[in-house]
């Protein structure tokens, strides 16, 4: 039957059948050279009306802007001063994407649904899994109304008191480091005291982190977010089977365990004593709510609510976003008060005023700071937290200038390069909080300062951050003088946040309280 169904193929000779073989191959692997040149040249179509630095035959523009195996936000920065609202960023020779930080763009961008960029966010998916980061369409709206009852005011409330609290316990150990006369590293201890106050008000956890940060879960979370860096500028790592099949692959997976096992407590405790209790308002009469309880009782029309696996995505997304960049953020304006000290002594005065003789921080004080709001606004303009927001294109678009990208393209909004650009800031290298006063703010273009990105994917906890960094400065500045270590000058590099090589160093000198 074989035989008449395929008459003389059986009769071929060894070679001819070899012969045969070889030309299917070798039309296959002409079809495919082909397909990737036509598409080669598809890619050079598109990206001629976006032109950019000299690329380099092989390697694009990695080897002039990677430094260290970072990318070097100064480099960047010189270049969007030399090319009109964007330019091409080639990732070897073969993968380009667009590169803008002008607003216009910006605003074209964030007023769409396109999901995330997958490349960076695809290493940190098995830590966060698939939260409000990353979720994209109709999930992302139902988790986004899910959560949002989570950062009302009333909710944010009670807050401000454990915010406090954290900073205070941060603020006794650096007293306790002021004696040594060696400038500390702010980003290390800051981020402990964030995390501390993440597990406090969002889950009502008392981690005692800031004490014993020697804990496997702390130890845990600090692996997971060194690992998820290294992988992303690691080129080699960035195929799934060589990772896992390496050491670091190895540390990952175990950092994984402890921290997902340290979430799968939490979430079962909390579980556990809210079976009597299934509604907020009885459980508000006994304590404050926090985000765990609300993620547990969120139940949408259907009546349904999360599934345990979005339950714990949505716990590791919040510690992760919730930790890291407000760090960053409470980090480098601490560095700019000590590098502009007049600005420092504006915020101290501004503080006593409101504070008195009081160690902690009240919520309706939080109002009553505006100077030193516009010294944490003017900090994220120079040194935001995310430096960079990415995007893949669903659909074609079209910016207000004419030029088009269509569906599938990559584009990188650059906040650093926008938040410094000569066009859109008188001497943006100046630091000046007076920018953000009510009536310079008004007077600027709606997404020329998107610290916490905008449209309908800015940041749900913008607020609480804000929050956290007023209380951090409130505290700090009556009770110490910062200054800059002239001999250690921090070194920007973006991370998953902004962040230094060399950390972030200051001079400490306790203010003696007046009786």
């Amino acid at each position: 039957m074989a035989s008449s169904m395929l008459p003389g193929v059986f009769s071929l000779s060894p070679f001819e059948l070899l012969y045969y073989a070889a030309s299917l191959c070798a039309l296959y692997l002409l079809y495919k050279v082909s397909s990737f040149y036509l598409g080669q040249k598809k890619l050079e179509r598109v990206f001629s009306a976006f032109p950019g630095p000299k690329r380099h035959w092989l390697y694009g523009n990695v080897q002039e802007m990677i430094r260290n195996d970072y990318i070097n936000l100064d480099v960047v920065n010189k270049y969007a001063k030399n090319f009109d609202c964007a330019f091409s960023m080639w990732l070897g020779n073969f993968h380009p994407s667009l590169l803008t930080y002008h607003p216009d763009y910006v605003k074209a961008v964030l007023s769409r649904q396109d999901p995330k960029d997958n490349f960076a966010y695809y290493f940190i998916t098995p830590w966060i899994g698939k939260g409000l980061l990353v979720l994209s369409g109709q999930k992302w709206f139902q988790h986004r109304k899910l959560l949002t009852p989570g950062f009302h005011y009333d909710v944010l409330k009670p807050y401000v008191r454990l915010m406090s609290n954290c900073a205070n316990v941060m603020l006794d150990k650096w007293e306790k480091l002021v004696p040594d006369e060696k400038p500390v590293e702010l980003f290390h201890h800051v981020s402990l005291m964030t995390l501390d106050t993440i597990m406090k008000c969002a889950f009502s956890y008392e981690s005692n982190c800031q004490l014993d940060s020697e804990s496997e879960y702390i130890k845990a979370v600090y692996t997971l977010a060194e690992l998820v860096e290294y992988r992303i500028r690691s080129f080699q790592y960035h195929n799934d089977f060589i990772f896992h099949m390496s050491p670091i692959g190895f540390r990952f997976r175990r950092a994984l365990r402890i921290a997902h096992g340290h979430t799968d407590k939490v979430i079962k405790l909390r579980k556990e004593s809210l079976k009597q209790e299934t509604e907020l308002e009885k459980i508000k009469q006994k304590r404050h709510l926090d985000f765990l309880d609300i993620l547990l009782c969120a139940k949408d029309e259907n009546g349904r609510g999360l599934s345990d696996e979005d339950l714990r995505a949505e716990v590791d997304t919040f510690m992760f976003e919730g930790h890291d960049t407000t760090a960053s953020g409470v980090s480098w304006t601490l560095y700019c008060l000590a590098k502009y000290p007049e600005h420092q002594e504006k915020c101290r005065e501004e503080i006593r005023e409101v504070l008195g003789k009081r160690t902690t921080v009240e919520w309706d004080d939080l109002g009553k700071l505006p100077y030193t709001t516009m010294v944490i606004k003017e900090s994220m303009r120079l040194y935001p937290p995310v430096p960079g927001i990415s995007r893949e294109l669903k659909e074609p678009i079209t910016f207000f200038d004419g030029r088009s990208l269509p569906k599938g393209a990559e584009i990188f909004l650059s906040i650093y390069c926008m938040n410094r650009s000569p066009s859109m800031w008188d001497n943006p290298e100046v630091f000046d909080p007076l920018r953000f006063s009510p009536d310079n703010a008004s007077k600027r273009h709606s997404h020329m300062y998107v610290p916490f990105s905008a449209g309908s994917r800015n940041c749900i906890g913008q607020n609480f951050a804000m929050n956290e960094m007023k209380v951090a400065l409130a505290l700090t500045l009556p009770r110490f003088e910062l200054s800059t270590d002239p001999n250690n000058e921090p070194i920007k590099i973006p991370q998953l946040v902004l962040r230094s090589v060399n950390g972030i160093h200051i001079n400490l000198k306790k203010i003696e309280r007046t009786p």
